[in-house]
């Protein structure tokens, strides 16, 4: 059984500790020789099994490394309660803040998230959380950098529309005696001065820290498996070709580190020095004439989507971590709600349907849906109803249609409701 290495006055029993000292302080991840119970201080239990031709008793090394993260990731109803009071609290601090000096944006994760992996740890893979909470969290610090690379990329004009974003110098600050040039991304994120420069500023903008709402009862443990450390390292070993150049006969060395689970959701708060923003560029506190919502505001809220479909947030974005989605974006992509009309769905008559002649079938099993599509437009039978309309077809082109063979019919739709269906 692996140990943490703490005093042994402190017990071995931190199950009611945070996730951050469970996985810090308190992981249970050095070794013991399972004979004598000496501790040996290295991510290996020993242990002893018999083997060979002979029966020999032989020591077998045991990784500890999966089974002290497997404990040290689970969540207690005690750290539920405190994420749920973090955001609660954001929420109502946020509530007391001027409408145009706020803007809220809520996003769920659809691929694992993982931050702060270079932080020191035994694992060679650390892990962010916030003190003196020990919970997860992406850092204000964070957001803004990738919003940032966001607005460059919109205001590059290679990621198509800019959505207002540009690198031009069209704002003035006076400064004393100084008259210092500004973009758009410096009024807002601040000038980034170089090497020998004396002109900082700072931007109107000020990002919160994210505190997940973690999907499950636990953290997730994931495991990235490099393939050329010999290169690397540059460093000669005879399993790897005792060469020092990259190859594809490396050995192979995982490594296990935190994520928080796909589907977790995300509450990004940034707020807006008005005054600070009405005396570097006043054109962005003026409200849009068809939202009523300041310009920065509709900036912002399209470097989100950018960065939402391109960038992620946290560590390991280049391999699909950290890849989210605003609820909006969710909400759009939902089929359609179903329209009632007047009195019973079943009771429309045929004089109210339009035929699609040429449509194409299409049937989800999960949910029941049979869906009719025909020149970008497409019309649903959910549920009960939609398995009713399969059922109803000839044998043939039913089996087709759950064999997502692609076969044409002449549908009969009234708005976006499949009523009826027949071959033809």
């Amino acid at each position: 059984m692996p140990i943490a290495a703490v005093p042994a006055y402190l017990g071995s029993d931190f199950s009611e500790a945070s996730p951050a000292m469970r996985f810090g302080m308190y992981l249970k991840l050095w070794g013991i020789n399972r004979r004598t119970h000496a501790t040996l201080w290295s991510t290996q239990d020993l242990d002893y099994e018999v083997r060979g031709q002979n029966r020999e008793e032989r020591e077998v090394p045991k990784e500890n490394k999966v089974a002290a993260l497997a404990e040290a990731r689970g969540l207690r109803q005690r750290d539920r309660q405190a994420m749920t009071a973090l955001a609660t609290r954001q929420s109502l601090v946020a509530a007391t803040l001027p409408a145009a000096s706020l803007l809220r944006l809520d996003a769920f994760a659809q691929a694992p998230f993982t931050t702060g992996l270079g932080n020191e740890h035994p694992l060679e893979n650390g892990f962010a959380f916030l003190s003196p909470y020990g919970l997860p969290y992406l850092p204000g610090s964070g957001v803004k950098g990738v919003l940032r690379q966001a607005a460059r990329e919109l205001a590059s004009g290679e990621w198509g529309e800019p959505h207002g974003w540009s690198e031009d110098q069209t704002f003035v600050l006076n400064a004393g005696k100084q008259r210092i040039r500004l973009s758009l991304l410096d009024a807002l994120f601040g000038l980034e001065s170089g090497d020998g420069d004396s002109e900082h500023v700072r931007g109107a903008l000020a990002f919160w820290d994210v505190i997940p709402q973690i999907k499950g009862d636990s953290l997730m443990v994931e495991i990235m498996t490099p393939h050329q450390s010999h290169y690397y390292q540059q460093k000669r070993d005879r399993r790897t070709g005792d060469s020092t150049t990259p190859h594809d006969s490396g050995q192979p060395t995982p490594i296990s580190f935190l994520t928080v689970p796909p589907g977790s959701t995300f509450t990004f708060f940034v707020t807006c020095d008005q005054s600070h923003l009405q005396q570097m560029a006043p054109q962005l506190t003026a409200a849009d004439p068809d939202s009523g919502k300041p310009r920065w505001h509709e900036l912002m809220t399209k470097a989100f989507e950018h960065a939402f479909a391109w960038l992620g947030f946290g560590a390991k974005t280049a391999v699909g971590y950290g890849a989210m989605a605003s609820e909006a974006m969710r909400q759009a992509r939902r089929p359609p709600a179903e329209p009632r009309p007047e009195g019973d769905q079943d009771s429309i008559g045929e004089a109210e349907t339009v035929p699609w002649s040429g449509a194409r079938l299409k049937y989800n099993q999960r949910n029941g849906t049979l869906s009719a599509e025909k020149d970008g437009k497409a019309a649903h039978a959910h549920g009960e109803k939609g398995k009713a309309l399969l059922a109803s077809l000839p044998s043939e082109l039913r089996r087709k249609v759950e064999g997502n063979q692609f076969c044409k019919v002449t549908a009969h739709v009234s708005g976006s409701v499949l009523v009826r269906a027949e071959s033809g």
